[in-house]
């Protein structure tokens, strides 16, 4: 199996930055369209990317009502796969971002935790972690030198925050540099001023290498 994706160029030609992108449960590369304008990089190569199974007109990551683990760890080997085969064609890892959303979010710590090669940066919005004692437990050997943003809604109904920040608590306490932030919103983006946060992330990143 290999995910449907949709590459967005840079303006700048030549640039070898990416950012990979992760949609929510029952979203597609559709709902991310809007990214690559909004983030205004023009040094930044897109990659928008589907989620393997069907979910209602969308897709799904994993299947968050039944067996979330099997899925979960299908989809880290594919999204490994990605990443693995993008390095081959000249992305390194080094100038590669990773950002999720909701489902998307969890798939984004996933990778940042197990993937052995270290990123400019990774950007989980309005998600959580699945079993954090368990990935601790089986963290890459760089997992400790990579750079997370995880953003959450205080008034998020879908995934409330109570817990994700023990969660983040809990990633911190073990060594893992996550900047966290909380913003005024439910189980969305918080528009230009979540936007700026993220951009600001992703420039220092690049920056830093």
């Amino acid at each position: 199996m290999m995910l449907d994706t949709v590459f967005v160029p840079a303006s700048e030609k030549n640039s070898r930055r990416l950012m990979v992108v992760l949609h929510g449960l029952g979203d597609s590369v559709a709902g991310y369209e809007w990214m690559p304008q909004a983030m205004r990089l023009p040094w930044m190569n897109y990659l928008l990317v589907n989620a393997p199974d069907d979910y209602f007109g969308g897709y799904s990551w994993y299947d968050f009502e039944g067996d979330a683990g099997t899925g979960i760890h299908r989809s880290r080997q594919l999204l490994f796969e990605l990443l693995d085969g993008f390095r081959v064609k000249g992305f390194a890892t080094e100038q590669t971002v990773l950002f999720g959303f909701s489902q998307g979010c969890l798939m984004t710590l996933e990778i940042g935790l197990r993937y052995p090669h270290r990123l400019a940066g990774l950007v989980g919005v309005s998600g959580y972690a699945h079993e954090p004692e368990t990935a601790l437990r089986e963290l890459s050997p760089v997992a400790l030198e990579q750079r997370f943003l995880i953003t959450h809604g205080t008034a998020d109904p879908l995934i409330p925050i109570p817990k994700v920040r023990e969660q983040i608590a809990s990633l911190k306490s073990a060594g893992l540099k996550i900047e966290w932030r909380e913003f005024a919103k439910v189980h969305t983006i918080a528009g230009e001023e979540e936007l700026d946060v993220i951009r600001k992330f992703v420039c220092d990143g690049f920056n830093a290498n």
